[in-house]
């Protein structure tokens, strides 16, 4: 992989996954675009740095949020930190049970499968479109709500699935406010991406030999800058109720990649 698609790629990872149009499934149209032909080890190690670029772009813009809860829990003072971390893991549970015990079938679909990709596009499209017509509320995420939204994030580890939109869209169809709403969906995602980090690190699944570390760290730096911009951006999008524009998005690409799956 040279270094104009390590940052082609690097960019998409970071826009797609804070804007509602799956980086997952982007990321795999990315690479049979530019015609990836890394070995699996190599594609694995640069996706795991892509995402650990965004979770720490996400760290950065609620840098105050996620000191506050960490000063609320240790002093057991704030019970409201208290409650948000707990439904922060409740919301786990889910993509911890289908990556523990489907791990193989989900890595199986992630093999430039341009054609399930353009129907879980589809999918995106009409949650966002349904999400985006949904009444705002001034709810907070209750516990209930934090599992269901976690079931959304484990459907969305299919390829072309949003994990923030499924996850936006969930919690607004659910009455809760949609700027909390956006701030419980990304924030729920890094714990689970540091988590995958880990072990595939413990495993060994992930090799350093022969990696162009020059590849890897332009791909994190693109992808880090444009997560901060697209995590902004999102949170602004939400409270505008501007969804829409990304269902007519996803909705016309994915009926793009079904075409020319077919075609192909």
């Amino acid at each position: 992989m040279d270094i104009i698609d390590s940052i082609i790629l690097g960019i998409i990872q970071g826009l797609t996954e804070f804007l509602p149009v799956s980086s997952s499934g982007h990321l795999e149209l990315g690479k049979a675009i530019l015609g990836d032909h890394s070995v699996p080890e190599e594609s694995l190690l640069f996706t795991v740095v892509l995402h650990f670029a965004t979770a720490l772009s996400t760290i950065v813009v609620f840098r105050k949020d996620v000191l506050d809860i960490i000063r609320g829990c240790l002093k057991f003072k704030r019970n409201q930190d208290l409650q948000f971390v707990s439904k922060i893991a409740i919301s786990m549970i889910p993509a911890v049970i289908v990556g523990v015990l489907f791990e193989e079938q989900l890595e199986s679909l992630f093999d430039e499968n341009i054609l399930l990709v353009g129907f879980m596009l589809i999918i995106t499209a009409l949650l966002l479109y349904l999400a985006d017509k949904a009444k705002d509320t001034s709810k907070k995420v209750s516990f209930k709500n934090a599992f269901v939204i976690g079931i959304s994030q484990a459907i969305a580890m299919l390829p072309g699935i949003s994990r923030s939109g499924a996850t936006i869209s969930t919690s607004v169809l659910l009455g809760n406010d949609k700027t909390k709403a956006a701030r419980f969906s990304f924030l729920m995602v890094v714990p689970l991406i540091f988590g995958k980090i880990a072990k595939d690190i413990l495993s060994g699944e992930i090799s350093t030999e022969s990696q162009n570390f020059t590849a890897l760290s332009v791909g994190f730096i693109a992808a880090f800058i444009s997560g901060l911009f697209a995590c902004t951006w999102m949170i602004t999008l939400v409270r505008k109720s501007k969804l829409s524009y990304f269902a007519i998005y996803c909705l016309i690409v994915g009926v793009i990649a079904i075409i020319v799956s077919i075609l192909n």
